[in-house]
């Protein structure tokens, strides 16, 4: 009785400890293993950019005067030398307050007083030089007679030509006074005169220096403006180039002549562009959250033809990624396998079923890939996302795709 009592008793016992000894044993943990592999891989610097004509033209007023409605409207086609973008009537005369009108009244009785002079001067003028011509006349008869003396005649000479000389000045002075009468009565033509005249004067025409679309116009209704004010943009939608800025640390790894795509632009494919021009000074701008960032000005111009990107106009928003650095064939690795030990990098290399905790050099980095420099080798198998449940030794098995 007392045997079979013991020997059910270390049954029991025995099969406790069994299955808990099932329950302690190392269970292999399912993750998820990513081969190194060698591959293709490119570093790119990813901004919002806006597209823009490459040489824009401004057409700006030649001159102060009233512009009509403009004839055209944003997007219109125009023509190098052949469509009129703006008619400009020359300003009327402004309006005179009472004291200028009295200035330029009193200015136009002088004027003509002054002529009136001029005209009195100039027929006492020629009535002299009539009877120094008379004088000259008879003496050169009595000196031929030898009557008279060679110096009568050499006096009567020199008297003609003065008198011809005052004569001439006479006229000269004479003209003057008539202009300065005429600019004396201009200044008392007021916007009355612009009133009543017809239709045959004929406004400036201004052509379109420069073939292409209208871009933009400042104001379509008719208004004074004064000489050198804008009046609308012309540019040539086929030749378009991207603006982006970027950050100050991302440009400085940004070579001159890179290679970039073009995404999400409105139309079908991605469009190539190469850097043009890299700023050398750098502009500050406040970002959305409040902070200063120190931003440098990038120009792409597009490889692909127009025939491309139909439809993409002048300050449209578009995405670009700048590559700044490529290789054909790196070993790489993902960067979810990868985590900080220490100073270092690290992964967890299957070998054998179990987690070998290894160190490994990165070289160029992505948000996805990293570039092995060492500690890992082609063909090699990583724990991808291994957290804290992974730790060297660790038995592992391959998770199975649903």
């Amino acid at each position: 009785m007392h045997l079979a009592r013991l020997v059910v008793t270390l049954g029991v016992l025995g099969g406790a400890a069994a299955a808990f000894a099932w329950a302690m044993r190392p269970v292999p943990l399912d993750v998820d293993l990513v081969t190194v592999a060698r591959a293709p891989m490119a570093v790119t610097v990813s901004a919002a950019g806006m597209t823009r004509v490459r040489e824009p033209w401004t057409v700006s007023a030649p001159l102060t005067g009233t512009v009509a409605r403009s004839p055209l409207q944003v997007g219109d086609a125009v023509v190098a030398g052949q469509t009129v973008v703006a008619e400009i009537e020359p300003a009327a005369p402004a309006l005179l307050d009472a004291r200028a009108r009295g200035q330029a009244e009193a200015a136009v009785t002088e004027a003509e007083a002054a002529l009136r002079l001029s005209e009195v001067n100039l027929e006492r003028a020629k009535a002299d030089l009539d009877y120094a011509d008379g004088q000259l006349a008879r003496t050169r008869e009595l000196a031929a007679r030898g009557i008279v003396a060679q110096s009568a005649l050499e006096a009567s000479q020199q008297l003609q030509a003065t008198r011809a000389a005052a004569r001439d000045a006479a006229e000269f002075e004479l003209a003057l006074q008539r202009a300065t009468l005429a600019r004396a009565q201009a200044l008392l033509v007021g916007p009355e005169a612009a009133l009543g005249k017809g239709t045959e004067q004929c406004c400036v025409q201004i052509f379109a220096p420069h073939s292409g679309r209208v871009l933009s116009i400042v104001d379509e209704s008719a208004r004074l403006v004064q000489a050198g004010s804008p009046l609308l943009t012309i540019g040539d939608l086929t030749d378009l180039e991207i603006e982006v800025d970027l950050l100050s640390a991302d440009a400085v790894r940004v070579p001159a002549g890179a290679l970039a795509e073009v995404e999400r632009w409105g139309g079908p494919g991605i469009l190539a562009a190469e850097v043009r021009r890299i700023d050398p000074a750098a502009f500050t701008r406040v970002s959305a959250l409040g902070i200063e960032e120190q931003r440098v000005r990038l120009r792409l111009a597009f490889l692909d033809p127009p025939e491309t990107r139909v439809g993409l106009g002048d300050r449209y928003r578009v995405y670009v990624r700048i590559v700044v650095w490529s290789d054909p064939d790196v070993l790489q690795v993902p960067v979810s396998a990868l985590f900080r030990q220490g100073e270092a990098w690290a992964t967890f290399r299957e070998l054998g079923g179990r987690a070998v905790l290894t160190e490994v050099q990165l070289g160029q980095m992505t948000g996805l890939v990293a570039e092995v420099k060492a500690g890992l080798a082609p063909g090699d198998r990583v724990v991808a996302y291994p957290g804290n449940r992974v730790s060297a030794g660790s038995e592992l098995v391959a998770r199975l795709l649903p």
